[in-house]
């Protein structure tokens, strides 16, 4: 006779909890972070440059804003750190440089994780006159980790002193992009200057990713995204179209990242690279393994019992 375990039931249960909590549990990451002038100098940093490859690592897709980098060398060393961990690989994507600042013109760059996500396309976003101070850079992506399988990340670092007209102007970019791919499934992130002394209640009304009640902000206007102790204002915000993209997110999930805290790293050394702190948001996973547990049951069974 053969000898059964009572045990081993309870083994499979949990082993098949482990398989399939893991895969709907986590869930695919979006960050988003203003890294303040990112340049060559800032590259050269190795502590800075390794606070910051943790915060990239845990994301699936991590826009940087405020890349000051006309030569790429600068992403080019932050991106061979990423890559000198064994279980990743990423790639970058990033626009033009943007603005006229006098500390130099600033890019957008996109870096992903090429085992879940992939760049399918890319759009410079123009006008004439432009609209923008640094006009957004619209990249769609691809997955199939995700339940939602293809999207645009559009990101925007708005001009303070005209961080509500730019803003508003974002619903002419979600036509323009929504039209070229076919797609409604478009998120914005970034820098949006959206709160304090840049961005009033009165203002909202002047804003159609406000009185359009298909754009849901998942940031909040209570959320503190600066590191300053003297500042308490919800500047870095993500908003998404429509009630697809909306059920693809997993609740509640969108937030600040406190670097200082999850990292055990000092305040001051947390401004050394912005004086932001990175938000995120996770997709909800795609149902692959949930369908594939009928015969991982059918498996297991013979081999446990």
């Amino acid at each position: 006779m053969r000898w059964r375990s009572p045990c081993r039931p309870l083994l499979l249960l949990s082993f098949l909890t482990l398989l399939v909590g893991r895969e709907t549990v986590s869930g695919f990451r979006i960050c988003s972070y203003n890294v303040q002038k990112f340049n060559l100098q800032k590259a050269s940093n190795y502590r800075l440059v390794n606070t910051l490859t943790r915060v990239v690592y845990r994301c699936d897709i991590c826009l940087l804003m405020d890349v000051v980098d006309p030569t790429g060398q600068a992403i080019e060393t932050l991106m061979s750190t990423i890559n000198r961990y064994d279980n990743y690989v990423y790639k970058s994507v990033s626009s033009n440089g943007l603005g006229n600042s006098k500390d130099g013109k600033q890019k957008y760059v996109f870096i992903y994780r090429t085992q879940t996500v992939n760049v399918t396309d890319q759009h410079q976003y123009e006008t004439k006159p432009p609209t923008f101070f640094r006009e957004p850079f619209a990249v769609k992506f691809q997955s199939r980790k995700t339940t939602i399988k293809k999207f645009i990340l559009v990101p925007v670092h708005t001009e303070p002193t005209q961080a509500v007209q730019e803003i508003d102007h974002l619903y002419d970019v979600f036509e323009k992009v929504s039209k070229k791919w076919n797609n409604t499934n478009v998120m914005f992130l970034g820098d949006f200057q959206a709160a304090c002394a840049h961005m009033t209640r009165l203002d909202k009304k002047k804003i159609r990713l406000f009185t359009n009640s298909n754009f849901s902000w998942l940031i909040g206007d209570k959320v503190d995204t600066t590191v300053s102790e003297d500042t308490n204002c919800a500047y870095d915000r993500i908003v998404v179209y429509g009630k697809t993209f909306l059920k693809a997110i997993t609740p509640f999930s969108a937030k600040v990242y406190d670097i200082g805290k999850q990292l055990k790293i000092r305040k001051s050394k947390v401004k050394e690279i912005s004086d932001h702190y990175p938000v995120e948001v996770k997709l909800k996973s795609s149902a692959l393994l949930l369908q594939a547990t009928p015969l991982l049951l059918l498996l297991l069974a013979h081999f446990f019992l």
